[in-house]
């Protein structure tokens, strides 16, 4: 057995699947649902633009794996943590990887070797892979051909993107979750006069809660604008 290297990683509490709005999605979660469940396919390649929500069912699926006592990993692939290719050694005895962005590591000769040999371990292994991009498979540039090969594998998934009426849904989804009210004006409001991307919405969400919490007021429309003047101020 390869000796395993500790790394620091955490699941985010709000990362589960009851804490995710599918909208369109739901055939998706599903998917996913059934893998981490055993029942499933072994390798799903889930992609979709940023912002969809891929980050999120990814450490859902994680969270999944853990309350039926079983062991799983979730690593971000983005540029910034491309920084110790021993990442891969060590993961054979996790019964779910979940591999964010990986596309990232297309074109960097040792990485894709350092994933293609963990990738067939965990493969004769039976144990469970996802992972994501912001393309399908058939569109990343790996060089490595039994690799791209590999990760056309399985099942692969693409989340749908969300219509205007779906993200004022997820929002008062989402805020609901948080603990606070949002209506569907005060929703509408936000898409029409702030970044469009959910992933950016999150974190006003977390502003204008954190301002109604100081303020010890209800987060009205003209409570809203408000918050959203001040912040554009700043």
């Amino acid at each position: 057995m390869a000796q395993q290297i500790p790394l620091d990683f955490e699941f985010r509490a709000n990362k589960t699947f009851a804490d995710y709005f599918p909208a369109a999605n739901q055939e998706v979660v599903s998917h996913l649902q059934r893998c981490v469940a055993g029942m499933g396919e072994q390798q799903i390649f889930l992609w979709g633009h940023a912002g969809q929500g891929k980050s999120h069912l990814l450490q859902a699926c994680c969270h999944a794996m853990q309350q039926r006592g079983l062991r799983s990993f979730y690593y971000d692939l983005s540029p910034r943590n491309l920084n110790d290719i021993d990442l891969f050694t060590g993961l054979d005895d996790y019964d779910l990887v979940c591999l964010d962005n990986i596309e990232h590591i297309a074109g960097k000769s040792d990485w894709e070797l350092a994933f293609f040999n963990f990738f067939n371990r965990q493969r004769d292994l039976v144990r469970k892979l996802i992972l994501s991009a912001s393309s399908p498979p058939t569109q990343i540039n790996i060089r490595l051909p039994d690799l791209k090969t590999r990760i056309n594998w399985g099942l692969t998934l693409k989340l749908q993107p969300f219509s205007d009426p779906d993200q004022i849904a997820a929002l008062i989804f989402k805020a609901d979750k948080m603990g606070f009210d949002l209506s569907t004006s005060a929703g509408h409001f936000l898409l029409t006069h702030y970044h469009r991307d959910l992933e950016s919405l999150w974190t006003l969400l977390d502003t204008l809660d954190r301002a109604s919490l100081i303020a010890k007021r209800k987060l009205t429309l003209p409570f809203l604008k408000q918050i959203l003047n001040k912040k554009i101020d700043e």
